[in-house]
């Protein structure tokens, strides 16, 4: 109509503005107020608005050149004339590359033996069920689909687990079914998290035993093991302590207790740490975001999480989890790895800010010392010896106080906080010595 490929630009001008609007009510991150003080900020504003942007005004731009083009006539030898053709062939060559890219299926690579063929029998998917009305992604891995099914919660709110939980749990698959969860906002059930007032914990925990009910249709089991990490483990405890019923054991690794007092003594352990060693950097850290609870999530929890390495112990994972996780090269969060397409793997991203923003606050509230102090099936609680003071004697709190049919914590000097994957060799050995001859003998 206006016979010009400049329309574009009043086009994206209200794009943007359209966008600016609509975003005013909302509480995500990713299409929040713009910060760009911090990596995270930066992060945010390339996908919430970069992303976007760029999917819907490329092919725009493709489009608008093409047209006007085609109305030029006895021009098309100029210089200018040739410079445009190939800035538009340049722009449709983009274009039609990352439609490729976009539309590549996930997958999860096959359950192979020694010998490096495919396990006849194995399995390796991943499905989408219905969970609370939403769809939910769940990877299953098993060399033998006979096997006990071991269901995993991963650790965030908001981190996605798959790439990472398939390449570290591969010494499990020989004697467990692996069922992974991208939990509501995670990943792959990133949309799920939408309408955010829906995104409660006591969703979160019906979600796990709607899911286990899937399972044990699916496999013909009673009863699952359940194994959550971090904040997998409260999710997992409190599934556990509703609907006992569906549950072989609890298995915690990286249990955490009370996440606000984790919070808070952490946060006084960064200020000893300043005091102690002069650390001007982390010092001033502590002064600008202030005493938990932090109100400027997820921001002010990222620049903490930055900082637990000056408190941590030096110890060394398994020789096991360093080659894996080495050979595995998924990149930062599970972004690179095959389970998502491209656009699952920017909602990996998003998840982490937008996830965690939703459910980090109602979170806050728990104390498994007050909340939790029976369970009604076994408990295994794997223990990191070099995991933070701030999340371990919380947890060592808690195990000693806990009533259960029977309970075990099992230490691992060469750990921290994710126990399970840091020691997944000794801990396959736990599955197949302890923890699968008591789901055979129940």
């Amino acid at each position: 109509m206006v016979r010009s490929a400049w329309v574009v630009v009043p086009v994206a001008v209200v794009y943007l503005g359209a966008v600016e609007i609509a975003r005013t009510p909302s509480v995500l991150p990713s299409v929040h107020d713009v910060r760009l003080d911090s990596t995270y900020g930066v992060l945010a504003l390339v996908l919430g608005r970069g992303v976007p942007a760029l999917l819907l005004l490329l092919p725009m731009v493709l489009a608008a050149r093409t047209a006007t083009a085609s109305m030029r006539s006895g021009g098309l030898r100029s210089r200018r004339s040739r410079t445009a053709q190939l800035t538009t062939v340049g722009v449709g060559v983009l274009t039609a590359a990352l439609t490729v890219v976009l539309v590549l299926p996930a997958s999860t690579p096959p359950v192979l033996g020694a010998d490096g063929d495919v396990v006849p029998g194995s399995i390796a998917t991943l499905d989408s069920v219905q969970l609370g009305g939403d769809d939910h992604a769940v990877m299953i891995r098993a060399a033998d689909p006979a096997n006990p099914v071991l269901l995993y919660l991963s650790g965030g709110p908001g981190q996605s687990d798959l790439a990472f939980a398939r390449v570290l749990s591969e010494p499990w698959i020989d004697d467990v079914v692996f069922a992974t969860l991208d939990q509501r906002g995670n990943g792959k059930s990133y949309e799920a998290l939408l309408p955010t007032d829906e995104a409660t914990l006591a969703r979160a925990v019906a979600d796990v035993a709607e899911l286990t009910e899937y399972l044990r249709t699916r496999f013909d089991e009673q009863k699952v093991i359940l194994m959550g990490e971090s904040w997998g483990t409260l999710l997992g405890v409190l599934a556990v302590q509703q609907r006992p019923d569906l549950f072989h054991a609890w298995i915690g690794s990286g249990q955490m207790v009370d996440v606000l007092e984790t919070d808070r003594r952490i946060y006084r352990d960064l200020q000893a740490y300043a005091e102690r060693t002069g650390d001007a950097a982390v010092a001033q850290l502590t002064r600008e975001i202030g005493e938990p609870p932090y109100a400027d999530l997820p921001w002010a929890n990222a620049r903490v999480l930055a900082a637990y390495d000056h408190l941590y112990d030096p110890y060394r994972p398994s020789d096991g989890y360093l080659d894996r996780g080495t050979a595995a090269r998924v990149g930062p969060w599970g972004v690179l790895g095959v389970e998502y397409t491209l656009m699952e793997k920017l909602a990996v991203l998003r998840g982490v800010l937008d996830t965690f923003t939703v459910m980090y606050p109602q979170i806050q509230g728990i104390d498994l010392r007050r909340d939790a102090s029976r369970l009604d099936v076994p408990v295994f609680v794997l223990d990191g010896a070099a995991e933070l003071d701030g999340r371990r004697e919380l947890a060592l709190e808690w195990y000693a106080g806990l009533q259960a049919p029977s309970k075990r914590l099992i230490t691992f000097d060469g750990a921290a906080h994710a126990v399970a994957f840091e020691q997944a060799d000794a801990v396959d050995r736990l599955l197949t010595e302890e923890v699968i001859p008591l789901v055979i003998g129940r």
